[in-house]
């Protein structure tokens, strides 16, 4: 989704940068028009689709790709950028990565053609991790931040494993005082965002300047190194599954796509067959759709801005996968949302839908939705974030993060109201327990606050769970 920033103290970004959001993801790639026709993109997802729009309209073509670091949210378009527009990508040489590039240690200049890109080394997030200063002369217009300085935050340190996290958060530190020299009137451009799982903070600004971060940034006021330390890794919480491989494969560099992605049709047949040989059925219609009639075995994943993180948190990118839509859903949706975290095993969709498949003998499990006031007073199972459930929740409510859950199903109560905030998390766990076994479970259409109130219940927080 493109946005529009405002300017900052030179009216640089009114005219000339265009931040184009992934929502779902948490992440923003940068669009800079150079002014002769030419554009710089900067942490350009696979999903090249906005990107492309962008630049279309404005008649530029992207002459330079730079990616901030390997460990990304999703795969980069830094790749196929060069392939169809010619793009020259700019990276860390410390990455070594295995494609075409230029590669740059601090301090390196890049002649943009009136404006000049400098690197700058800033590990913590990652080691290889970059920064990119936009520079008109010898002016600081704004720096691509990546993971490294964000919105009142910096990006997490423990992606490369619990012994170095530590190690990496003092190199974040370290990071951030050097970006914190700049003037404050510098734009801060990152990657990471609100939704992000990289550790960035709720909140609707996703660009801010030094001046701002100097004043508001929590972290930026630990007294010293030890206490930035201890806030950060205390902010730390868990993450997709697929960030995992994620480093290696944007290392090796993501396969050119050259041909139209699309959803093949499948039969009924071909979908029990895939079930047989190890694959997976992933129903990607809305909650209430999928508690009415679904495949048994099918995981639910409602399609939204949020159903790439849940595939690639959920299930494995090593088998194929079959889907089962509703009327009017968007396929190339489906298709790019898992594209762009390195899913290419989508083996086609169920055509004619759940009709079909009764219709073919195939037989449908359902999954009772019910609103707070028809839920029964029994256990409840909390499947959100730890960060949501400490903030406030169902008092006795049993937390386990829908992320954990398949590890840990036997763990959930029986006979549970599942619940999340809204409704469609909860139902993928419904799906998992489901999977496990499990056909004694309810799923509330809501949250928590819907269910207090039906209930006369107070929410509790972590203060009160754990006394004085």
């Amino acid at each position: 989704m493109e946005h529009r920033l405002g300017g900052n103290a030179m009216g640089f970004a009114d005219d000339l940068l265009v931040p184009l959001v992934d929502a779902g993801l948490g992440n923003s790639a940068y669009l800079v028009d150079l002014g002769d026709g030419r554009a710089l993109a900067v942490d350009a997802s696979r999903d090249l689709r906005s990107l492309n729009a962008a630049a279309e309209r404005r008649g530029l073509r992207v002459a330079f790709a730079a990616d901030t670091h390997l460990h990304a949210d999703f795969l980069s378009g830094a790749v196929q950028l060069g392939h169809d527009q010619g793009a020259t990508v700019l990276a860390s040489a410390a990455g070594r990565r295995a494609f075409d590039h230029r590669g740059l240690a601090d301090g390196d200049e890049v002649d943009l053609g009136g404006l000049t890109l400098r690197a700058l080394a800033t590990p913590g997030h990652t080691d290889e991790h970059l920064s990119f200063l936009l520079l008109d002369g010898s002016r600081e217009l704004g720096v691509f931040s990546g993971g490294s300085l964000i919105v009142n935050s910096a990006a997490r340190t423990d992606l490369l494993g619990a012994e170095r996290t530590e190690e990496l958060a003092r190199a974040q530190y370290r990071s951030l005082k050097r970006l914190t020299a700049l003037p404050d009137e510098t734009a801060v451009w990152p990657t990471h965002g609100a939704g992000s799982f990289c550790s960035a903070p709720s909140g609707a600004e996703r660009t801010t300047t030094i001046g701002a971060q100097r004043q508001a940034n929590p972290l930026l006021a630990a007294p010293d190194e030890d206490a930035f330390v201890r806030r950060l890794v205390a902010s730390l919480s868990s993450y997709p599954a697929y960030f995992d491989r994620l480093a290696e494969a944007n290392r090796r560099g993501p396969r050119v796509l050259d041909t139209a992605l699309r959803l093949p049709a499948l039969d009924a047949g071909q979908v029990k067959a895939l079930l047989a040989q190890g694959g997976h059925v992933v129903d990607v219609r809305p909650a209430a759709a999928y508690a009415a009639g679904h495949i048994p075995g099918a995981v639910s994943i409602p399609l939204r801005g949020q159903f790439a993180t849940w595939l690639g948190w959920l299930l494995p990118d090593t088998a194929p996968l079959a889907f089962v839509t509703g009327e009017g859903q968007d396929l190339s949706e489906i298709v790019w949302q898992a594209y762009k975290i390195g899913y290419e095993r989508l083996a086609g969709r169920l055509a004619g839908g759940m009709d079909a498949w009764l219709a073919a003998g195939g037989t449908r499990s359902t999954t009772p939705f019910v609103t707070a006031d028809q839920a029964g007073g029994g256990p409840v199972l909390d499947v959100r974030q730890s960060a949501e459930h400490t903030a406030g929740h169902i008092p006795g409510a049993v937390h386990i993060e829908l992320g954990e859950l398949a590890a840990r199903a036997a763990d959930a109560p029986a006979h549970a109201v599942v619940h999340c905030g809204h409704g469609e998390r909860a139902m993928t766990a419904a799906s998992l327990l489901e999977r496990a076994g499990r056909s004694d479970l309810t799923v509330l259409d809501g949250g928590p606050d819907q269910y207090a109130a039906a209930h006369d219940l107070h929410l509790t927080d972590a203060a009160e769970d754990t006394g004085p």
